[in-house]
């Protein structure tokens, strides 16, 4: 390998994914909001949601919020808000 690499191009932004940040009330651990999720909608659905956690808020795929939504209602997990950047969740 050279030592000049070709600087890696970033996505377009059409080919993105399309995150929504949930925020969760109550004191819940990842442990269980992980497990309530897998419980709902499995492992294939998980990966498709791609969930991933921002400080205390869940980054969720787009396309999958309503799947997300209930399966943590269902294990009694209330969502406060549902926005679609870490700024709206503030207000």
């Amino acid at each position: 390998m050279t030592e000049k690499r070709k600087k890696e191009k970033s996505l377009k932004p059409s080919l993105r994914e399309n995150k929504r940040y949930l925020l969760l009330e109550g004191n819940m651990s990842k442990d269980e909001v992980e497990k309530a999720i897998l419980d709902y909608i499995g492992i294939l659905g998980f990966s498709k949601a791609g969930v991933m956690w921002v400080s205390k808020i869940l980054a969720v795929n787009k396309k999958e919020v309503d799947k997300v939504r209930a399966g943590l209602l269902l294990a009694g997990i209330k969502v406060k808000k549902v926005s679609g950047t870490l700024k709206g969740l503030r207000s």
